[in-house]
């Protein structure tokens, strides 16, 4: 495969204020990855870098083998879409679709004015004038419109309700299963875009904390809960991402279990079930710098 986005030991700091932190990572052309953490985390510094929007302070970014910063051949290929995006003051939606074919090669305007009428964006109202969500969907209208070969989507789709993000999602997937391309979601919202992605960056003070494909993450680890004593004695062995007793009772997130060893525990009264992706990720970004496991 294609790598389109190299960063090597990229660190960017602020007056004194690490925001991203001796940051590796590699990018293949056609998929969907996921820049998952915290909000605070570094996912917006770190992807503005990777759009030419920021300089580093120390590091290398390469995109398509060039710096993106001020390079035009790079950012004609690019589509950064954040939820901080700003309209003029007189532009409505059809203004917005203007510029957006204007700034697209691929752009694909029969299909801006059917995610238009989709995500119900009022025609004749100022942009400035839209809620929050609707505002939102624009960014998704020209996200998904413009069909970029990289595509970088820093949460704008986080003002829209629970039931316009899955509505978005699926016509994400579908879009991209016709028109394949390299597709990076910056989200904090983890166990909603688990089922789109491919790879995972987990973020966490400025640090890429895991870097690995999906499918070598499910079935990785799971949730073991049952009585304090026998869940203790059961779990001897496993490497621990988390833990928690309430009174009598524990649950933890134990990772190396194979299908003989989930079976052994559940003969023993002990409740077994696959730790989801949120589950996982937030037990890593739950412990101190220096317990970091790598999943295998």
């Amino acid at each position: 495969m294609t790598k389109v986005i190299e960063v090597n030991n990229l660190t960017k700091s602020y007056r004194g204020a690490t925001a991203v932190d001796s940051v590796s990572l590699a990018i293949e052309e056609n998929g969907i990855y996921g820049l998952l953490g915290r909000n605070g985390a570094g996912k917006t510094t770190l992807m503005k870098l990777v759009a030419g929007h920021e300089l580093a302070s120390t590091g290398e970014i390469s995109v398509y083998g060039a710096s993106p910063v001020e390079n035009s051949a790079v950012l004609a290929n690019m589509a950064f879409i954040r939820e901080s995006l700003r309209y003029s003051e007189n532009y409505k939606i059809g203004h917005v679709l203007k510029a957006a074919k204007i700034a697209f090669a691929n752009w694909d305007d029969a299909f801006a004015q059917s995610l238009v009428d989709k995500f119900q964006i009022p025609r004749k109202r100022l942009v400035r004038k839209l809620s929050r969500g609707q505002l939102s969907a624009v960014g998704v209208v020209v996200g998904l419109a413009a069909r970029a070969p990289i595509t970088i989507l820093d949460e704008p789709y986080i003002g829209m309700d629970a039931v316009a993000r899955k509505h978005f999602y699926d016509i994400l997937l579908a879009d991209y299963i016709k028109h394949p391309r390299t597709i990076v979601l910056s989200t904090h919202l983890i166990d909603e875009v688990a089922d789109l992605l491919e790879h995972v960056f987990v973020i966490d003070q400025g640090r890429i904390i895991l870097d690995a494909n999906t499918e070598d993450l499910r079935g990785s680890a799971a949730v073991i809960e049952g009585s304090t004593e026998s869940v203790d004695d059961a779990v001897a062995g496993f490497v621990i991402l988390e833990s928690q007793t309430i009174g009598t009772q524990k649950r933890v997130v134990a990772q190396g279990l194979k299908a003989e060893d989930a079976a052994r525990l559940q003969s023993a009264g002990l409740a077994v079930k696959p730790a989801t992706l949120q589950q996982l990720i937030i037990s890593q970004t739950n412990m101190d710098s220096s317990e970091k496991v790598e999943v295998a």
